[in-house]
């Protein structure tokens, strides 16, 4: 598969983690080519930190590691939907999802 086809419009793609069994949406992290390759690989998720400017593995220092099942691009190629197996919660704070922070709800 040429991986750079996802890569021609940024060196960073959004990729969108969901729970395969739920559909719950985990969190949103990027991946550059390393980390996709790195994931397809090994068969669980690698990220491109934006903060630390550093590759990661989710889940290797804390235990909740995110098994790929499924991964699809959109139809840009420029944006990724990850379904994975999710071990423990998915967000640093501690809650299983990083999307906790109700900002509205219609009435």
């Amino acid at each position: 598969m040429n991986l750079s086809v996802f890569f021609k419009k940024d060196d960073l793609v959004p990729s969108i983690v969901t729970d395969i069994n739920t559909g719950e949406v985990l969190m949103l992290a990027y991946m550059n080519r390393e980390s996709l390759e790195k994931t397809l690989k090994s068969g669980y998720t690698w990220f491109w930190s934006r903060s630390r400017s550093e590759l990661w593995n989710k889940g290797a220092t804390s235990g909740n590691l995110q098994r790929v099942v499924e991964i699809y691009a959109d139809c840009d190629n420029d944006t990724f939907l990850v379904k994975v197996e999710q071990t423990g919660v998915a967000c640093h704070t501690g809650n299983r999802s990083c999307f906790f922070n109700k900002i509205y709800e219609r009435e």
